[in-house]
């Protein structure tokens, strides 16, 4: 049986002191590029705290040692829901209907293939407090199926007037992506202003994300949250 996660007072004094107590998280202004906001502990992780967390613009990643690490980068990368670039190719197979898409189908299943690779920052901490947080309401999922079994989709955190795109998989081609498309469809439906991805990745590349100053980024944040759209 392994280890538990070390306690507070079992952390080195140079860990402790980044801990983050209460959920006194600090202004992410203050923090530098990287935007690393403080370290928690994992069996300390809430579905309150991590939706306290977004609202400030600072989201949890699972680290080494039982631990979490809270960012807040700055650029802060997001796809702007009214300039979404979808490439000809994509389109194409989004217009012949290769995909059944679903929303808020099959959670589970959507997480664990998103942490399903060599490397991931969605621990059983994560995937549990997100499950909860699905059940709320509060998270939700699209996904891509092709003759009935599950090829692509991704999962999020949704909050007034902004969604917080989390991680994304694929089985088949394009289902990954054609999930992001069915997402920025559904969002601009729903009269959601802010679609944040955090971080362009290799897979997300191609819709042409805005890197935007943290700044503007927070700014976009409290002016979204005071809506009353919703996912």
């Amino acid at each position: 049986m392994p280890d538990p996660p070390p306690t507070p007072p079992e952390l080195p004094l140079d860990l402790r002191r980044l801990l983050i107590l209460d959920g006194r998280f600090p202004d992410p202004r203050r923090t530098g590029s990287a935007g690393f906001c403080g370290l928690s502990i994992e069996r300390d992780l809430t579905p309150e705290l991590v939706l306290h967390a977004y609202r400030q613009g600072i989201f949890p990643m699972a680290e080494e040692g039982g631990l979490l690490g809270w960012w807040s980068p700055d650029p802060r990368t997001i796809l702007d829901l009214d300039a979404v670039h979808v490439p000809r190719r994509l389109a194409r197979t989004v217009r012949q209907g290769r995909y059944a898409l679903r929303r808020d189908s099959d959670f589970e299943a959507v997480i664990a293939r998103c942490a399903d690779r060599e490397e991931t920052w969605i621990s059983p901490a994560i995937h549990a407090v997100y499950g909860e947080l699905f059940r709320q309401g509060h998270v939700h999922t699209v996904e891509a199926y092709a003759d009935g079994a599950l090829a692509g989709g991704l999962y999020g955190v949704g909050l007034p007037g902004a969604f917080m795109a989390e991680s994304m998989f694929h089985t088949a081609r394009d289902a990954g992506k054609v999930a992001v498309v069915h997402l920025v469809e559904h969002l601009r439906s729903r009269g959601v202003q802010l679609l944040d991805i955090q971080y362009e990745t290799k897979a997300t590349a191609v819709f042409r994300p805005r890197k935007i100053p943290r700044r503007e980024y927070l700014e976009r944040l409290r002016a979204a949250l005071k809506s009353e759209a919703s996912f």
